[in-house]
């Protein structure tokens, strides 16, 4: 198959070139990327970089990194349960939300600074430049956590020599769908002519699009704002500095969530007071006792400094210090019935960069060496409490049995009446996380002809993580051992003695044996009672089980990773127009701890635990922590431009060993590294402007996903080796395009009219929940008409998902509700109104 597709692509390349070689040639600016940090036309690097600009961001009113995916089909956006789990993927590669103890794989960046997590980076972006979309690894330039990509968000500096003295200002105003009203100001000042100050700001506020039928709220809002301080420093021609304080709040109410499938336990939820929603995933509407809440945090300084040290040499500091803080309260159960009172979490973060660059040129060797550290402390407080629903859901889905079962263990236990699933029991987790990373990299480029280059870079990492969990927990049926408590009854039914030690210790060994067979066989028709232990039935129930703490005296919570990644490539200039490029690198992330209430020791220390006393009821191994995550591409490149016109074409094998899944089963999530996963496939990227006034873009990839090995899977019937399958969530076919027209209307008024349309064919959406319940195709149409007076003013009219295109983002097994699925469905249909203004 990737055969064909190289065959293909290469009849599409020569068509495409003779097309737009022929057309008249208007020059236009040259696009300056990053990528590789430091200053390169797009053309001529040879990664495969994405570039949106400002201008289109402006037109196609992007408003965050969510709605970015929508014109780079290589970048998908999810945003999850919450504002803050928001993953970001790459090439069909990424994680990070669900767990603060998971960094994510694609690495994100704003001016140089390291945004940990995608939540950090939820803020509007005030005086845009540019945003770079780096697929593949890009680990040798960008460190840790970028084993996947990069998104490189670049803003624009304020120059005091460019202002000369003056103020720019720019204001927008938006107005539109859902109450929703955007405002956005910049203004620079040139105080001196050594220093120059931005100040910006934005809010955005709009009502939910979900509603929330037992309060009659809605949910799935947008309530944001935040200030940036700017200042520039060039004291002289050798030297100059950047500093920058920014701050972002978001309080909003997200995110609802449909039924998919109401299981066998809808009959009781509706015992327990509930009331649940007919199947319709794009309803958009359901039944939640209150309104989830998110309350999220960002702050940050960072300086930024360079300095010429003589011909063709410069030293580069970044050094930046920045505190996330999050809150989130949310009816995980999504219904009415009151099963869980409250789900609280709160996530601290504090994270110190400090990066050096030193890059200079010696003949035809363009090099660079840097040393790079990163420390972060991770705080995370989180509880989840029974709601008054809960015993009487959990009893009528055993059937009356809960109640009849705690009647029949009060005695032995010395329980009062109505303790199992009490309101007001549950968990609470104190856990964090402290990493230091030290990075030391080289990188060059060594032109050793007219027509062919070579780069070679590596980069020496090393991470150090101290991770601990303590968990308090007074879920008492939770932490029965209904084993153990099978074996007491077996023994006492075959002795006729109560089962203590002494009697233990005298009984036969054909009773014991009896004894210890019934306790551990669940009940069927082939085993019915009284050779089988009844209570087993009842361990799906034990939703919150205790967390045996770490470190301990078998754990001790810390990992070190060591690792090397490198590239190495090989660029040729064919012509002045178009250049070629093979390449091959690696990346890396490192050791993710397990920080949820689903930690467990792993297989092996749970015999080490036992012995030491250490071990808590019903503990069954999991993971403590996911290994490191590898990756290796191989890529082959052409890029193409002629004039106003460019074609981009990159063909790749990328690989990642020991992939960091993170899927929610129903009570909790299972962390666990994938084996190893392979994604084959080619992206375009490419834009056509016959004439001064009509543009036409084209981006897409076409992946073929395989997971070569998953030995630890789940499916939809539970745990499987999901080797030798697709990955779920991955669409083969990507595709965007995008048209604008330019039109006068007279003198002083201009005007532009641009469509975008998103493709994404079908595919299952999570691995543990069927196609025929969750599956996800995306035929999205967005456009905007905008009008210019005398380039002062602007006034567009713009809308999203116009054609009103449902499709879900994610999927998964419902909470406690066996055979139950719930999802997350998009955004509707959105429009608004903006006017711009700027002033010189």
């Amino acid at each position: 198959m990737l055969k064909r597709a190289l065959i293909g692509s290469g009849a599409f390349l020569l068509l495409m070139t003779n097309a737009l070689s022929t057309v008249a040639q208007v020059e236009m600016d040259e696009i300056i990327v990053f990528a590789q940090k430091k200053e390169q036309t797009l053309q001529e690097v040879p990664i495969a970089v994405t570039v949106v600009d400002a201008q289109t961001i402006t037109e196609a009113n992007i408003s965050d990194i969510i709605d970015l995916q929508t014109v780079v089909p290589t970048l998908r956006v999810t945003q999850l349960q919450t504002s803050g789990n928001t993953n970001l993927l790459i090439r069909g590669f990424g994680n990070g939300a669900n767990n603060a103890g998971i960094e994510p794989s694609v690495g994100f960046f704003i001016d140089g600074v390291y945004r940990s997590r995608a939540a950090a980076a939820l803020g509007d972006l005030p005086n845009l430049e540019q945003v770079e979309i780096l697929r593949g690894p890009q680990s040798t330039l960008f460190g840790k956590n970028a084993s996947a990509g990069v998104v490189n968000v670049v803003t624009r500096a304020p120059d005091p020599v460019d202002l000369e003295g003056q103020t720019r200002t720019n204001f927008s105003i938006t107005a539109g769908s859902d109450a929703l009203t955007q405002f956005r100001s910049h203004i620079e000042v040139g105080l001196t002519e050594d220093i120059a100050v931005a100040l910006s700001g934005f809010s955005n506020s709009k009502d939910g699009y979900f509603y929330n039928r037992e309060l009659g709220t809605s949910i799935n809002e947008r309530d944001r704002f935040g200030l940036r301080l700017d200042i520039g420093f060039v004291p002289n021609e050798i030297s100059k500095y950047r500093l920058t304080v920014d701050m972002d709040e978001a309080s909003e109410a997200c995110c609802g969530v449909v039924n998919l499938v109401n299981g066998p336990t809808s009959a009781a939820i509706a015992a327990a007071g509930g009331t649940l929603l007919p199947e319709d995933a794009f309803d958009r509407s359901g039944f939640f006792d209150f309104d989830p809440s998110n309350e999220i945090e960002n702050k940050g300084i960072s300086l930024a400094a360079e300095f010429d040290l003589g011909p063709d040499m410069k030293l580069t500091s970044i050094n930046a210090f920045r505190d996330h803080s999050r809150f989130e309260d949310a009816d995980v159960d999504f219904t009415s019935a009151q099963l869980v009172d409250r789900n609280t979490v709160r996530t601290g973060l504090e994270t110190l960069t400090s990066e050096f660059r030193l890059k200079g040129r010696i003949n035809d060797l363009d090099w660079m060496a840097g040393l790079y550290y990163f420390n972060e402390e991770v705080a995370y407080d989180t509880s989840l409490i029974w709601g008054p629903g809960m015993r009487p859901y959990v009893n009528a889905a055993s059937q009356g049995g809960l109640i009849a079962t705690e009647q029949a263990l009060a005695p032995t236990l010395g329980i009062p009446a109505g303790t199992f699933f009490a309101a007001g029991q549950g968990d609470n987790i104190l856990a964090g996380q402290d990493d230091t990373t030290i990075s030391v990299f080289a990188h060059g480029d060594y032109q050793f002809s007219d027509q062919w280059m070579l780069t070679a870079g590596v980069n020496l990492t090393n991470v150090e993580k101290d991770a601990f969990l303590n968990m308090t927990n007074d879920n008492l049926f939770s932490q029965l051992d209904f084993v153990q408590i099978g074996f007491a009854q077996a023994f006492q039914g075959i002795t006729g003695l109560a089962p203590t030690a002494a009697n233990l210790a005298a009984a036969p060994d054909a009773a014991l044996a009896s004894a210890t067979s019934i306790s551990t066989t669940a009940c069927s028709a082939a085993n019915p009672p009284p050779a089988c232990n009844q209570l087993l039935g009842f361990q799906a129930l034990q939703f919150l089980p205790a967390v045996v703490a770490f470190p301990n005296s078998v754990e001790s919570g810390t990992s070190s990773d060591s690792q090397t990644t490198w590239i190495l490539r090989l660029s040729y200039a064919w012509t002045d127009s178009i250049n070629f490029y093979g390449s091959t690198s690696t990346g890396f992330k490192a050791t993710s701890w397990n920080l949820s209430r689903n930690s467990r020791p792993i297989a092996s220390d749970i015999a080490a635990l036992t012995a030491s006393g250490e071990i808590v009821p019903n503990t069954n191994p999991l993971t403590r922590f996911a290994d490191p995550e590898e990756s290796t591409v191989v890529e082959f490149g052409m890029k193409g431009s002629w004039g106003r016109n460019f074609l981009n074409i990159a063909v790749f094998n990328q690989e990642i060993e020991g992939f960091q899944s993170n899927l929610f089963l129903g009570t909790g999530f299972a962390l666990v590294n994938a084996g190893t996963q392979t994604n084959r496939g080619i992206e375009v990227d490419s834009l056509w402007s016959p004439s001064s006034n009509f543009t036409m873009s084209f981006s897409g990839i076409w992946m073929d996903p395989e997971y070569d090995s998953f030995p630890l899977g789940n499916g939809p019937a539970g745990p499987v080796d999901l080797s030798g399958t697709k990955p779920a969530g991955i669409h083969d076919l990507s595709l965007s395009l995008s048209a604008t027209y330019l039109f006068d209307l007279s003198e002083s008024w201009t005007g532009s009219v641009r469509a975008n349309y998103l493709y994404e064919n079908n595919i299952q959406v999570v691995e543990n929940v069927s196609s025929e319940v969750a599956s996800r195709k995306v035929s999205t149409l967005n456009g905007s008409v905008t009008l210019n007076y005398q380039s002062d003013i602007e006034i567009s009219l713009w809308g999203r998902n116009i054609n009103g295109d449902d499709y879900l983002l994610s999927a998964f097994p419902s909470v406690a509700q066996s055979g139950s699925f719930s999802g997350y469905p998009n955004q509707p249909y959105t429009w608004g109104l903006t006017v711009r203004t700027s002033l010189d």
